[in-house]
């Protein structure tokens, strides 16, 4: 299997809070040694907005074992999924201390985050944290630049995971510095969106990290073909910009999730991308 192919934390256990994707308080151990089984190189991990700093990427000493457990399991979190920007968006907030709280906060994550080797951020602007209006998207530009510096020192970057169409999303990330700032693309997005692959392949360029997953258009995450995804179009543009970053998947959850994890990745092997 590719070392680029991974998979979203909490994806190989059972949902301990009924929801498709949240931090896996109980068994966040355990999955690293279920995921090494599996042959999979790569976790993209998740930090859930309540009990934040109970997740062991706030903790100096659960730092140490996670980097204990990613040498024994020869698996990278090279990724974080930023959950608690999505649900608690600080560019959404007027009480100036309160959105000071969600920003230190993610400056701190990324700080620690450096110990493990994490690059990429993700920060959802999707759902809850959709950006409504240009006062908004401006909060957030005015922000998220003063981050920039620690990016730097750190050579991570955020990833903007965004529902904006493609000529918005464009325009929106080139007022951002391509060195600390990039996109996460999600093909299942994308296809709800009906966005065309067409017009997305041209800020493919700012793309750093790519969500495997597959929706309805205007619907819901299905399992991996049973959606408006085009992943023969989109592995072949894929092959054609030489991207080298990682994908994870992010997919629809079964009654087990490994036997649903196995069917994505034989679903994959048919793109020799992933040879």
């Amino acid at each position: 299997m590719s070392k680029k192919l991974g998979f979203m934390q909490g994806r190989l256990v059972k949902d301990e809070k009924n929801l498709i994707q949240s931090f896996p308080t109980k068994n966040w151990v355990k999955e690293f040694s279920i995921a090494n089984q599996l042959g999979l190189k790569k976790m993209e991990w998740t930090i859930d907005r309540k009990n934040i700093l109970k997740n062991p990427l706030f903790n100096k000493d659960q730092i140490i074992k996670i980097k204990k457990l990613s040498k024994t399991n020869d698996l990278k979190i090279e990724s974080v999924t930023c959950d608690f920007f999505m649900q608690r968006p600080f560019f959404k907030i007027k009480n100036k201390e309160k959105m000071s709280i969600e920003i230190s906060l993610l400056k701190s994550l990324i700080k620690l985050s450096k110990k493990i080797g994490i690059k990429y951020f993700i920060l959802p602007l999707v759902d809850n944290s959709s950006i409504n209006n240009k006062k908004e998207e401006q909060v957030l530009i005015k922000e998220l630049i003063k981050v920039s510096k620690i990016l730097k020192n750190n050579k991570q970057k955020i990833l903007f995971e965004i529902d904006y169409p493609p000529i918005k999303l464009k325009n929106f990330i080139k007022k951002f510095s391509p060195a600390v700032f990039g996109i996460n693309y999600d093909l299942g997005n994308s296809a709800s969106n009906g966005y065309d692959l067409n017009d997305e392949i041209d800020y493919f360029k700012y793309v750093n990290n790519v969500h495997i997953k597959d929706r309805k258009l205007n619907g819901h995450t299905v399992p991996l073909g049973k959606g408006h995804a085009n992943f023969d179009f989109f592995f072949k543009n894929m092959k054609k910009i030489n991207y080298k970053g990682n994908f994870i998947l992010q997919t629809a959850r079964g009654k087990n999730d490994i036997s649903e994890i196995k069917k994505n990745i034989i679903f994959l092997k048919k793109y020799n991308f992933f040879n």
